[in-house]
Parts: structure tokens; C-alpha cells; sequence
């Protein structure tokens, strides 16, 4: 889901990346503040002995990091807010 914010007088667009099914976090690989490009890895999800890499859509900045390694997700939980 994207938005578009206003920070000061400066619009910046949002990418909320959300679970797409119930799993369990894998493995984190990106932190608040990394630069990404479109397409990059942001964490790896198991659900039923399958590893489900989570992708940016865009390039941007990680604002926000919401899940931890073991987490176990429902379909639409968040897992990272990304600034465009």
C-alpha cells in the first residue's frame, strides 16, 4: 500500500510492505535507515518449509522496521514502512 505524506513542506510517498500469509519471520536483513532499491530483500519469511523473500517495490529508505526474527505473522500484519 502506498501514501503520500507531508514532512515540512516536502511530500514523501510511504510503501507499507504487509504479510501476504500467516508465517514466521525467518531472517531480518535490512535495519531503520538502510537504503534499499527496488526489488531488494527486506526479510525472509518460512511458511510450510518454504522461505518467502519480502521485496521493496521501490527504492527508498526503511523508516520503520516492525517484525523480529521468530515472529510468527498473520496474512496483512505489517512488516516495514519504506520513504520514497
Amino acid at each position: 500500500m502506498n501514501h503520500s505524506v507531508e514532512v515540512g513542506e516536502v511530500p514523501v510517498a510511504v510503501e507499507e510492505i504487509h504479510a501476504e500469509m500467516v508465517s514466521s519471520v525467518w531472517k531480518v536483513l535490512v535495519a531503520p535507515g538502510s537504503q534499499v532499491a527496488a526489488g531488494d530483500t527486506l526479510v525472509i519469511l518460512e511458511s510450510m518449509k518454504m522461505e518467502i523473500p519480502v521485496l521493496t517495490e521501490r527504492a527508498g529508505t526503511v523508516a520503520e522496521l516492525h517484525v523480529i526474527e521468530g515472529e510468527v505473522l498473520q496474512e496483512g500484519d505489517l512488516i516495514a514502512t519504506v520513504t520514497v
